[in-house]
């Protein structure tokens, strides 16, 4: 998400905290036939990610974690995927070549655990921006460490994708690519041989600038995996910049629009792709522009493994694409009209 530090100020997780969402619903792990093609559906659980301008920052202030009740009942919707997004200085402080946090890691490892033991897949989900302490990442070797010791902790996990950076932007291209393949490196050197990698790009990652002024296209083609196991993950928001602020979408097209050269990128080159973070406002045009995006992506599952909404997680209060039971913006106004995708 672009504006995350925008998006949770202290008004907006103060009026969360009063009324935390997820626990109110009685949670049921019974999982729904799912209705499409889709390999991965799921919902980003924001929370550990929260407060990155404090940092370490103090869990229940700062952060939290995902509601386990939460992925009983998403899980009882049909979905079948949980994006983690966390803080790289929070797993390992100080440097990239740091150890472990144990105490965070604690925390990450129990949702984990949680999602991946009721049969789902979790995305392990740096959501860094390409940053570390605010500043680019340019050294690629302890990127490759910091994914090297992060990989170790679930390397033996089938249900477990890793993801190399949530949303990098306003970079090198080439520093863009050196980064992916670094991280590549190091999951497959810790001996995470079975998982998939998800590859984000530049601009944050847009699907709609894919082809276009990012250079994600030519760019990222020919990372590679000795597992050939790589999904290219992009982001697409429906409002007028594609910045995932706003509940008005441009027209009840534009979702199919703005993913159509993504899509034709994909077939073009062999790859698999997959949309890490969607949404659109709880209205009809908005509702139309999702559903059409998804049916074209359906219509080409050969290329599009699946999608994820953007957000859930206990901390959101009454945020315009809020996706947390059982009361939430989305998972009340949207969520019944993207069953069939489900």
């Amino acid at each position: 998400m672009r504006f995350l530090d925008i998006l949770i100020g202290a008004a907006a997780v103060g009026s969360a905290l009063a009324a935390p969402a997820g626990d109110a619903q009685t949670p049921t792990t019974k999982t729904s036939k799912r209705a499409s093609k889709f390999q991965f559906v799921g919902v980003n659980q924001s929370g550990a990610e929260f407060g990155n301008k404090d940092l370490p920052g103090q869990l229940g202030k700062h952060y939290t974690w995902p509601v386990h009740s939460t992925i009983d009942t998403l899980i009882g919707k049909g979905f079948n995927t949980f994006r983690i997004p966390f803080m790289m200085e929070r797993l390992i402080p100080t440097k990239l070549t740091g150890t472990v946090n144990a105490t965070y890691a604690s925390g990450l490892t129990d949702i984990v655990n949680y999602i991946t033991g009721k049969g789902a897949y979790a995305i392990i989900d740096p959501h860094n921006f390409g940053r570390y302490y605010d500043k680019v990442i340019t050294d690629v070797d302890g990127f490759k460490a910091w994914w090297t010791t992060t990989a170790k902790l679930y390397a033996s996990n089938s249900k477990v994708i890793w993801d190399t950076n949530n949303e990098y932007h306003d970079m090198d291209n080439a520093l863009v690519r050196k980064l992916n393949q670094a991280a590549i490196d190091g999951i497959r050197a810790a001996g995470a041989t079975s998982q998939y990698i998800m590859v984000e790009g530049n601009s944050y990652s847009g699907a709609w600038t894919w082809t276009t002024s990012s250079g994600n296209s030519a760019n990222l083609k020919d990372l590679t995996d000795p597992q050939d196991k790589i999904i290219y993950e992009m982001h697409q928001y429906l409002d007028s910049d594609g910045s995932g602020t706003s509940a008005t979408c441009v027209s009840s097209t534009i979702g199919a629009e703005r993913i159509r050269d993504a899509t034709a990128w994909l077939k073009a080159n062999n790859k698999k792709g997959f949309l890490g973070e969607t949404a659109g406002g709880a209205n009809a045009q908005c509702i139309s522009a999702l559903t059409g995006m998804l049916s074209s992506m359906a219509a080409n599952s050969d290329v599009w493994t699946g999608w994820a909404w953007w957000g859930g997680g206990p901390w959101w209060g009454d945020y315009i694409y809020g996706m947390e039971p059982p009361s939430s913006t989305a998972y009340k106004g949207v969520l019944p009209s993207l069953i069939p995708y489900i």
